[in-house]
């Protein structure tokens, strides 16, 4: 790691080498010679003077880029692309006369780029997927443990702790579906000249549309995509960038308010993202255990969240069929998503490999509250055994009240099970207290829930990952 100059946090603490390679200088360049022995293959093949020899000569250099000569060429010429045409040609001057003949900058740039973002998607899906799964596990071993529920952050009806897992499942699954759809909608740009017309290889074959078509075909199909776009202007639509970049974004949605639950549970102690022996939670508090983790999931996801905003801004100002001030910003913000969500999925995989249940903190906080939303059973449960439900009303009404006073002014343990049993109108009743107050009877269907859920909707949409599920996440800091 350099110590004298910036270097992104992204690559040295958080993201995965498999993303940071492919968003590397080396993928990048040796696509482009890729590019440009796939064109020269596809031109020969449909008829142009194109040698054995030369694409033989292409074939050997497509990995030992010069480096330093592209620099100073760049510096030179202020133009990338042809740059990199000149190094290739130096290492291949047989073929030098035919590199990128017909072409335009875009057909390596953009065509690289949706070569990159296919496979980047791949790598998100199978993190996404590994996160999935791992989170299924720890919602099918806690399906059934009674859980005090929250809205508003207030105590409200009992649900499980698998439940829970599984309200975070279904927005993790939904992102799943995003990331494989926008994954099956990228198409190649293809070979489609300087405008999108196609002319300068209508000139080159001589008139020959037919040819010109195929040559399209040929170099799509080279690549892995089943299509490319029919039509472009000088670069593919850059709303492609900000559909994929929203998807990354709404990632980063999911990410966020999951850790935040978690960093509540935490905060309740009710549930905790794993801790590591030496783990320091504060260099003052050393008692401390802060929500490390999940912390720095909300803090990339805001990032992440941000980044979309950027693709959408580009989109938004590209004139008529290019304008360049599309390409600083595509240069940071395409691999910052990445990386990014690359990230934030390797942290949560992490926290769900280990997270902690504290079953008899969530117990005690149970007994606090299951009294007060008891009542309505104990009513019932009064009418039952004849007597009268206004009466009941009325007295649970006062009790609750004295009960809620015992906590809030004097500090003191929940007490409206001791006033119920100290009252004579309840006595019908009293025998039944305990069964009236089992957690289990407030859970409704949440077990029989999680069952469904994971048989039907989250173990099929795993099915396709199923070689791709193991191995753990390791932090790196």
């Amino acid at each position: 790691m350099p110590t004298d100059r910036y270097d992104s946090p992204l690559c040295s603490r958080y993201a995965s080498k498999d993303m940071q390679r492919l968003f590397s200088d080396d993928v990048k360049f040796s696509t482009w010679r890729k590019l440009w022995l796939e064109l020269a293959r596809a031109e020969k093949s449909l008829g142009l003077s194109i040698t054995d020899a030369q694409l033989t000569e292409m074939s050997a250099h497509l990995s030992d880029i010069d480096y330093v000569m592209a620099a100073a060429e760049e510096k030179k010429r202020r133009h990338d692309v042809m740059a990199h045409v000149h190094t290739f040609g130096v290492a291949c001057p047989a073929a030098a006369p035919i590199i990128h003949l017909g072409a335009t900058s875009c057909y390596v740039t953009d065509n690289t780029d949706l070569i990159i973002l296919r496979d980047a998607l791949g790598i998100i899906g199978d993190k996404l997927a590994r996160v999935i799964d791992r989170l299924a596990t720890f919602a099918e071993k806690y399906r059934a443990l009674p859980t005090l529920g929250f809205t508003h952050f207030q105590a409200a009806q009992l649900t499980t702790v698998g439940k829970r897992a599984c309200l975070w499942l279904q927005d993790l699954l939904m992102d799943l579906r995003a990331v494989e759809r926008a994954r099956g909608d990228l198409r190649f740009r293809g070979v489609k000249g300087t405008t999108g017309t196609q002319a300068s290889f209508l000139t080159l074959f001589h008139g020959d549309h037919a040819k010109v078509e195929q040559l399209d075909e040929l170099v799509t199909k080279a690549f892995g995509f089943k299509s490319a776009f029919i039509v472009t202007g000088q670069t593919y639509s850059r709303k492609v960038d900000s559909e994929v970049l929203s998807v990354l974004a709404g990632l980063g949605a999911t990410a966020h308010k999951l850790a935040t639950d978690l960093r509540l549970l935490a905060h309740l102690k009710e549930v905790e993202e794993p801790i590591e022996k030496d783990q320091i939670g504060s260099s003052a508090m050393a008692y401390k255990r802060n929500p490390m983790r999940s912390e720095r999931v909300c803090s990339l996801s805001r990032h992440l969240i941000a980044l979309g905003q950027d693709a959408h801004a580009t989109h938004s100002v590209q004139w008529m069929e290019r304008t360049l001030d599309d390409s600083a910003g595509r240069r940071i913000y395409l691999p910052e998503a990445f990386l990014a969500a690359d990230a934030v999925l390797g942290i949560l995989q992490n926290v769900c490999e280990g997270l902690d249940v504290h079953d008899k903190v969530i117990e005690r906080r149970i007994r606090d509250e299951l009294p007060f939303m008891a009542t309505e059973n104990f009513i019932m449960a009064i009418v039952e055994a004849g007597g009268d439900r206004q009466a009941a009303h009325e007295k649970i009404r006062v009790l609750s009240r004295d009960a809620a006073a015992e906590v809030k002014d004097h500090g003191r343990d929940n007490n409206l099970i001791q006033l119920i049993m100290a009252d004579a109108f309840f006595a019908p009743i009293h025998g039944r207290i305990t069964e009236l107050l089992d957690p289990a009877t407030f859970i409704g269907r949440a077990p029989q829930q999680v069952d469904r859920y994971l048989r039907e909707e989250v173990r099929p949409a795993l099915a396709p990952y199923a070689g791709r599920l193991t191995g753990s996440s390791q932090l790196a800091v």
